[in-house]
């Protein structure tokens, strides 16, 4: 039984590795190295790394909140770095997507009393089978399905003048993507729709395209101002001029491709034709490569 209380995080019960279903050739951490770094970005905001999505850590008045939780193998090493910050109790943990690099800590925390929030296609998707290049991911158990569920937005009140807003995006990353925003501490988490030092995955299978990256890119350039600190959903903490080269790389990518298309270039043309270039010594040797970036954008303006 896996449990913890403000102190303590026994024992992992369930395994949820997700992203199986993002690469057929996606390897799995050596969970036993892993370390859980914690960087604070703001007044009672943190930042947990270790393997997958980036975490969120906001201590409120009287709790402790969580955006995103990793795998399920670190769920003792996440609230254990999570004590060394604060004795308040984790009261929500919110997924701004379904993917499991993001929730495969789910049925841990939930199991130990923390209540899950999530737009309503996040529990859908996550309490669904899929398959993606031949490879099944069986539907999530309940107790890993997020438990309050939003269509739009909605905020938490953390106490002295402090709040946490959840907000959907466009379809972008998937179709279930969030971004939590921290007004008063000037901080963001993206999410996947921002991956600073790497091209985006636009995942097509759960309603990911191209267009709705680029609007979101915007709408966090008209949130946030020099000061903002960023959370990606992936790489470190950065901000606003990192942001709009990220926004203006994406931009002409998707202008590039869709000109090629117009052209009536097939997607090999297009990939032939070195559109990225200029950023794939900086952003292609990660997750998604040149190839995966050009392929994406086009299926998706197709």
């Amino acid at each position: 039984m896996f449990a913890f209380n403000t102190r303590t995080l026994k024992s992992a019960a369930v395994l949820l590795i997700l992203l199986l279903t993002l690469s057929p050739g996606f390897a799995q951490p050596d969970f036993d190295a892993v370390e859980i770094r914690t960087e604070q970005v703001a007044d009672n905001i943190y930042v947990l790394f270790g393997a997958g999505g980036n975490i969120g850590l906001a201590v409120g008045e009287d709790a402790a909140y969580l955006i995103d939780d990793q795998y399920a193998p670190l769920s003792e090493k996440i609230m254990a770095a999570i004590n060394k910050v604060t004795d308040k109790p984790l009261k929500f943990l919110v997924n701004t997507h379904w993917h499991g690099d993001h929730t495969g800590g789910n049925a841990n925390f939930a199991k130990a009393g923390t209540t899950l929030i999530a737009h309503e296609n996040v529990r859908k998707r996550l309490g669904s089978p899929s398959e993606r290049n031949g490879q099944v991911r069986e539907a999530s158990p309940e107790v890993a399905l997020p438990e309050i569920t939003f269509t739009d937005q909605l905020t938490l009140h953390l106490g002295q003048g402090q709040s946490l807003h959840v907000m959907h995006v466009n379809n972008s990353h998937t179709d279930g993507d969030s971004y939590v925003y921290f007004p008063e501490a000037n901080a963001i988490h993206m999410g996947d729709n921002f991956a600073n030092g790497g091209f985006p995955f636009i995942d097509l299978n759960s309603g990911g395209e191209i267009e709705g990256f680029v609007k979101n890119l915007n709408m966090a350039l008209f949130i946030v101002d020099e000061n903002t600190k960023i959370i990606p959903g992936h790489g470190p903490v950065t901000n606003r001029e990192t942001l709009k080269a990220y926004r203006d790389m994406l931009e002409t990518l998707r202008d590039r491709v869709r000109a090629a298309q117009t052209s009536g270039k097939s997607l090999e043309e297009a990939l032939a034709m070195g559109l990225s270039k200029e950023w794939d010594a900086d952003f292609g040797t990660g997750f998604i490569n040149s190839e995966g970036i050009i392929t994406s954008i086009y299926r998706s303006l197709e």
